[in-house]
């Protein structure tokens, strides 16, 4: 009996949400078609021109955007961005600084700490319970 493997394959919205693009900015045979996850690798291991283009200057996805821009996901929303953005634009964004983006920012900051403040306290919990 012989071991047979079928290759894995993803949809192209998958395959672009791993790389970090946005979907409608990549080639249309990357959009067209399906990712082996050999696929996948080469092109993270050695990625082509255009996504090397797309990682620089975008348009990038709200994920990015988000981490770009130090805020969560819904923060932008309610910040009022809900399109892609460039590279270029995000450091405008970076640079008037507006307010809701300092206020996100914020916020940020503060799940941060308190993220960090509930582990440090149920990290000192399992260590007083361990014999």
């Amino acid at each position: 009996m012989t071991s047979h493997q079928s290759t894995q394959t993803m949809k192209p919205a998958t395959a672009a949400k791993k790389l970090g693009v946005y979907l409608e900015a990549t080639p249309a045979e990357f959009q067209e078609g399906v990712v082996s996850r050999a696929e996948l690798n080469a092109l993270q291991a050695h990625p082509p021109q255009w996504l090397q283009d797309l990682r620089r200057n975008g348009p990038h996805p709200r994920p990015v955007v988000a981490a770009k821009l130090g805020v969560s996901i819904a923060g932008l929303a309610r910040g009022g961005v809900t399109e892609p953005l460039t590279t270029e634009q995000i450091e405008a964004l970076k640079k008037d600084l507006p307010e809701w983006l300092q206020k996100e920012r914020a916020t940020q900051a503060e799940v941060r700490k308190e993220t960090a403040r509930i582990k440090a306290k149920n990290a000192e919990r399992d260590e007083r319970a361990r014999p």
